[in-house]
This record gives C-alpha cells, sequence and structure tokens, in this order.
C-alpha cells in the first residue's frame, strides 16, 4: 500500500507560481513514474505531467513550459512547479503512482492522494 498526501495548494493572482508537493509513504515509489492530474469543478479529471522512473517527463499541452515535474527519491516526494498560472488552472490537483500505459489516461495510475486546491484569480 502507498499512501499520497498533497501540499501547497492556496490562492495566488494570475501570473503567480506554486509548488505543489506529493509525498508518499508506506513503500517506496521510487520503481515507478509519478504523475499529477487535475479536476476542475463540472469537469473530468485531466492529465497535467508525469515523471518516470528514470526520470522523463511528459506534460499536457496547455501546461507545458509553465509547469514543471521533478522527484526527490531520497524523500519519496513529487513536486509540481507552477509558474505563470492562469484562472483556467484553477481545480484541485491530485498525484497518483503510475504503472505504465496510456500516460494521459487515469486507469494508468494508481493510489492517488486526496488532492489540494489551487485558486488562480483574475
Amino acid at each position: 500500500q502507498v499512501q499520497l498526501v498533497e501540499s501547497g495548494g492556496g490562492l495566488v493572482q494570475a501570473g503567480g507560481s506554486l509548488r505543489l508537493s506529493c509525498a508518499a509513504s508506506g513503500r517506496t515509489t521510487s520503481n515507478y513514474g509519478m504523475g499529477w492530474f487535475r479536476q476542475a469543478p463540472g469537469k473530468e479529471r485531466e492529465f497535467v505531467a508525469v515523471i518516470t522512473s528514470g526520470g522523463n517527463t511528459y506534460y499536457a499541452e496547455d501546461v507545458k513550459g509553465r509547469f514543471t515535474i521533478s522527484r526527490d527519491k531520497t524523500k519519496n516526494t513529487v513536486y509540481l512547479q507552477m509558474n505563470s498560472l492562469k484562472p483556467e488552472d484553477t481545480a484541485v490537483y491530485y498525484c497518483a503512482v503510475y504503472y505504465g500505459g496510456i500516460i494521459h489516461s487515469a486507469t494508468s495510475y494508481n493510489y492517488w492522494g486526496q488532492g489540494t486546491q489551487v485558486t488562480v484569480s483574475s
């Protein structure tokens, strides 16, 4: 079993930055990829970014160049640095363990965190 706890969300003005963290416990995740998804009110959960066990990173088109995913395997933690935030980035952000398969599909992930709210005001 893996427990994931996200933190770092909050209220920020458009153009601002936030850094989300996702701490894993219960079992090491260093042999797996870690991803971030988000879900806005009334919308489906959507892929944001993933970092593989080998350190390769992939991003959704609308966050590419603004968001950066990274991980510290010694701390069993993955991060999402979000810059140049826009009101449309407002959502609950979730991290999850990536087990392989289609990277932008939520079905390729397991052990979801409880989420952290990010609100970007205009």
